[in-house]
This record gives structure tokens, C-alpha cells and sequence, in this order.
């Protein structure tokens, strides 16, 4: 399970931040080609992260929050729920890493230190705590309610569409409720790349934004609460 979890975060990551490196960081050949690009960046990451974790025998959550809510309101196993929780955080970790790795050349070149910071971890397009905790909770929210749909639908033969359909709702999630923060959706997918960024030698980086870094936390364990519980009481 940690080391599934810790690979399938670890490809989520490397797919996610490097979309957004591709288009953020001067002189990549990828450089402001916009939202969309980032968008479906991040549904491949997804869907790939997930066929990785399941094809090493765990179970694709990649996100701690899903484990979190499992335990709350869905009767998880906590040792075990634990156990991918540490191998997400590591995974996401060692995924910005090698984002920072494959993009060596192009930190000194770009001089914008929130650019650097954005392909790491999210940050809000306006600034206002409460505002931003509500849209991570609500994006969280049809996230979890949204999966566990899929779920429940692709069973028996349609079985293996489900990381295909995953990543397709990441796409429409980003598109859709993306803008205000930059739809974190997972700690660990924002905590560890972040922490990445404060300890990485990058050129000229500027601060990690530590005063942010809980909204990306909170919110989107709140809002996997509130999913699950919705999902089983409405689904049966």
C-alpha cells in the first residue's frame, strides 16, 4: 500500500507540477499555453497516477483526504489508511522533485517568484480566506461525491474505465471551479510539492507562502467529509 500510494502520488505529481512548469517557466517550448494545457496536464497526471498505484496492489486514492473521510464517515481501516497517507505525502514530494529536476535550466531564467512557487503548490487568484476555504471544500466536495458515482457505475466489465473517467472529472473540475485557488483537491498533492519548494535550492524562489499552505490542507478534508457522507446517504 505505501509504496503503491508513494509511486502513484509520485506520477500524479510529476505529470501535474510539470504541465505547470511546461507552462509557466520562460523558455519552455510549452510557455503560455494557458489554462486548458494545465487542465488536461493534470487529468493525465491523474488518470496515470492512478493505474500506477492500483497496478502496484493499492488502491489509487493518492489523496489524503479521501483516506481521512474514509475513516470518518466510512469505517476505514485507520492503520491502513494511514499507511497510504505517508506514502502520498512522500510521493508528492519526490514527484516535485523531479519536476524541479527535469526544468534544472529554466529556474534561473525565470525571474517571477510566484511562477516559481505556482508549479508547486496553489495559491489563491484573490485572496480572501474565506472565500478560498468555501471553493476547496465545494470542489472537494464534487470531487469525492463525484468518484464515488463513477464508482459505484463502472463495476464488473466497465471496471478499468474508472481511472479514465477519474481523470476526465479532474479536467472538468479544473475547467469549471479551477480558477479562484487553483483547485488543490488534496493535501498531499499541494503540502508535499510545496514543502519540495522551500527546501530545493531553486535560484531566486522567494518565500513558500506558509500563511496560505492550510487552506489547500483544511478545505479539501472538509469537503471530502461532506462528500462521502452525502454520497452514502443519498446512494444507499
Amino acid at each position: 500500500m505505501f509504496l503503491a500510494e508513494m509511486f502513484g502520488t509520485m506520477v500524479l505529481i510529476l505529470l501535474g507540477d510539470g504541465v505547470v512548469a511546461n507552462v509557466l517557466l520562460n523558455k519552455s517550448k510549452g510557455q503560455n499555453s494557458g489554462w486548458i494545457v494545465i487542465t488536461a496536464g493534470w487529468a493525465f497526471g491523474v488518470m496515470c497516477g492512478v493505474f500506477t498505484s492500483q497496478a502496484l496492489g493499492g488502491p489509487g486514492s493518492l489523496n489524503p483526504a479521501g483516506e481521512i473521510a474514509g475513516i470518518i464517515a466510512g469505517g476505514a481501516d485507520p492503520s491502513k489508511a494511514i499507511l497510504n497517507i505517508a506514502g502520498q505525502f512522500v510521493g508528492a514530494f519526490l514527484g516535485a522533485v523531479l519536476v524541479y529536476l527535469v526544468y534544472l535550466p529554466h529556474w534561473p531564467e525565470t525571474s517571477d517568484k510566484g511562477l516559481k512557487l505556482a508549479v508547486f503548490s496553489t495559491g489563491p487568484a484573490i485572496r480572501n480566506t474565506g472565500a478560498n476555504v468555501l471553493t476547496e471544500v465545494i470542489a472537494t466536495f464534487a470531487l469525492v461525491f463525484i468518484v464515488n458515482c463513477i464508482l459505484k457505475v463502472a463495476t464488473g466489465a466497465t471496471a478499468g474505465l474508472g481511472p479514465y473517467l477519474v481523470g476526465a472529472l479532474i479536467w472538468g473540475l479544473g475547467l469549471s471551479l479551477g480558477g479562484p485557488t487553483g483547485y488543490a483537491l488534496n493535501p498531499a498533492r499541494d503540502l508535499g510539492p510545496r514543502i519540495a519548494h522551500f527546501l530545493l535550492p531553486i535560484p531566486g524562489k522567494g518565500d513558500s507562502d506558509w500563511g496560505y499552505s492550510w487552506i489547500p490542507v483544511v478545505g479539501p478534508i472538509i469537503g471530502a467529509v461532506i462528500g462521502l457522507i452525502v454520497f452514502k446517504a443519498v446512494a444507499g
